[in-house]
């Protein structure tokens, strides 16, 4: 079946050749010129399997669209990439720690943009529990999460993660003990070899260590290596 993607752009020109070339390509198309219709659009069947969401918008800004998307239990799961003029480090960085799955800037070629497209749905259809043979749900010290429903939990308190943030979670959890580079997390992770900056990593492991309170700690920062995910929680290890 054809991914329905949604596409939120107030450039009318823009928007069309977006639309023209998605769907040349095989694709659906939901379109949206303002922030409150995309986040209307985004909550109606069928769900979009991914929407390309530009920052500057004549209502509300593309981060607060990105922001109430993600708080939203119904869209919170759709992979969401950000669009914009703006090329900051800054820009990026808040970008992702917002949920964002990707974030291109413009001018972009269509060429790129198709092949980020394929990549962000590419791992949105990749479950982790595909992966793996053991028991659908897994607990390590005050961290429990369940792999069939995409639920995780931090002593008892069930902690909202994107669908990126889950996978990045498990794909450490489950190498415990093994050291994650940068580049390695990139391609399985985002399923992307291309000249990502790995800040992208640092931002999201820095945003998923705040969001999983106590059980932050739990992934540790080897500099100018990468990861790694303990063998045991701390209070374990020191027994």
């Amino acid at each position: 079946m054809s991914a329905l993607i949604l596409i939120v752009e107030d450039e009318p020109d823009l928007s069309s050749t977006l639309e023209f070339n998605l769907e040349k390509e095989g694709f659906k198309t939901r379109v949206a010129a303002t922030g409150e219709e995309a986040i209307r659009l985004a909550a109606e069947p069928p769900a979009p399997d991914l929407i390309l969401l530009d920052l500057m918008l004549p209502d509300i800004s593309g981060t607060e669209v990105c922001r109430r998307l993600r708080q939203d239990p119904a869209t919170r799961p759709i992979p969401v990439m950000m669009l914009t003029a703006r090329s900051e480090e800054i820009d990026r960085i808040v970008g992702f720690e917002l949920g964002a799955d990707d974030y291109v800037t413009k001018p972009y070629s269509v060429r790129e943009l198709l092949l980020r497209i394929r990549a962000v749905l590419r791992r949105s259809a990749t479950s982790p529990s595909e992966a793996a043979p053991e028991s659908a749900e897994i607990q390590f010290g005050c961290l429990r999460i369940d792999l069939e429903a995409h639920r995780v939990w931090v002593e008892d308190e069930e902690i909202p993660l994107t669908a990126l943030e889950f996978k990045l979670l498990h794909t450490l959890m489950s190498r415990q003990g093994r050291v994650q580079t940068r580049k390695q997390l990139l391609q399985d992770v985002w399923a992307i070899h291309a000249d990502v900056n790995t800040r992208t990593v640092d931002t999201h492991v820095k945003r998923l260590r705040q969001k999983i309170l106590a059980a932050g700690d739990y992934i540790e920062t080897l500099r100018g290596v990468g990861y790694r995910f303990r063998t045991a929680p701390p209070d374990e290890a020191r027994v």
